[in-house]
């Protein structure tokens, strides 16, 4: 399919474990070795992305979007039984969508766009040399205590007992219940509860490799949201901190004359204003 001179096309990737990941690949009109990974938020599927992938297509990237396993096109049949983690979001099917790139498309320069966990998990990578640039959106510690206004309680009563409780009555976590995005396999919903209640956040998780943050040496563009009661600055500088090479932003909507942005706005095609900057920054990395 060609949309505004882009070539899309779905394809399959393979995660390090050898389970297919539903990916989507964008080609601008004229060739380029310059290549965009967007690593979505939790339980947001990649057709979330497909405005702002067609935006950096129009400027020449190459762009790669895909599912973590258990969300959108990688959900198996039947989510009850599904063994998948948040950190196989990152360890086995970013590192593998990072491996993909690398031996299918060659990129002169590998670049990444991360949103919320996108963000987070990116530091846990072993091939983190292959990446040039990353920008991340909202990619906060999800630690109840960092959020905004009435997200604290929310957060609070969601880490201990929406999430635990209901994902282990219906042996995943029913996304109608949070509110937000895509029903969530049982154990991802349970880590990501564990790491909500952990001040440090996956930070304070010892059984994962974090002295990987400190080899992620590609420089980190991090933007915050006035309007994000997920993503409060505290809550991104917090997560952020774990990075050795971050540039800080935040953008207060009425700044670009938007109504809202909030945790997911960005990504809206309402919100284009908001999206010169971080392609220029990708441009130049």
């Amino acid at each position: 399919m060609t949309i505004d001179s882009v070539e899309c096309s779905d394809v399959e990737l393979c995660a390090r474990d050898g389970f297919a990941l539903s990916g989507t690949l964008y080609r601008p009109r004229s060739p380029s070795d310059r290549v965009v990974v967007i690593n979505s938020a939790t339980a947001v599927p990649r057709r979330f992305y497909r405005h702002f992938a067609m935006a950096l297509a129009n400027q020449g990237f190459v762009v790669v979007t895909y599912d973590y396993r258990g969300i959108g096109g990688s959900r198996p049949e039947q989510l009850r039984g599904f063994g998948a983690t948040m950190r196989d979001w990152g360890l086995l099917d970013m590192a593998g969508v990072v491996d993909w790139v690398c031996a299918e498309l060659s990129p002169g320069r590998l670049l990444m766009v991360g949103h919320s966990v996108g963000g987070q998990v990116a530091g846990l990578l072993d091939n983190s040399d292959a990446i040039d640039g990353m920008v991340t959106f909202s990619s906060q510690s999800g630690h109840w205590r960092l959020q905004g206004g009435e997200q604290k309680a929310a957060v609070l009563l969601h880490s201990y007992v929406t999430m635990p409780v209901l994902s282990t009555v219906f042996g995943y976590l029913p996304g109608r219940f949070m509110g937000s995005g895509e029903d969530l396999p049982k154990q991802t919903a349970l880590e990501w509860a564990a790491w909500c209640r952990d001040p440090k956040y996956l930070l304070g998780d010892s059984s994962l490799p974090l002295e990987r943050f400190e080899t992620f040496q590609a420089p980190v563009l991090a933007y915050s949201f006035g309007d994000d009661k997920w993503g409060t600055p505290r809550s991104v500088d917090a997560m952020m901190s774990a990075y050795p090479n971050v540039e800080r932003r935040h953008i207060d909507p009425g700044d670009l004359d938007l109504p809202g942005l909030g945790h997911f706005g960005f990504f809206r095609p309402k919100s284009h204003n908001a999206w010169h900057e971080p392609i220029a920054w990708l441009e130049r990395v």
